[in-house]
């Protein structure tokens, strides 16, 4: 599980989210956040479900300060919801697969 999501980093962002033709989700993670690390399966789950229709990625801020900065990331985890490039719809902290899923539905 979880082949689908990609490793996004600050030089990669914008050919993977922003010119992207699906919507996409990005996960602002780090490896030493807790919460991060409980919702880490939900992002699996739903990169692997919506397969084909939209973009999961994730980025790592330790490694990735621009990125963060420019989205205003200022406590992880932080999910945005990416269409037509724009962000769209932002979630903070760790919440249930099931709002993630909705969020992500709505964009397609």
């Amino acid at each position: 599980m979880g082949g689908n999501v990609s490793h996004i980093t600050d030089a990669t962002f914008e050919s993977t989210v922003i010119n992207s033709a699906k919507p996409a989700m990005v996960d602002f993670w780090a490896t030493w956040c807790g919460p991060c690390k409980i919702i880490a399966p939900h992002v699996e789950a739903l990169a692997d479900e919506f397969a084909g229709k939209a973009v999961i990625a994730k980025l790592d801020v330790d490694s990735n300060r621009q990125s963060a900065i420019k989205f205003g990331i200022q406590s992880i985890p932080t999910l945005l919801f990416f269409k037509g490039g724009k962000v769209v719809d932002r979630v903070l902290g760790a919440v249930d697969k099931k709002v993630l899923k909705e969020k992500l539905t709505a964009l397609l």
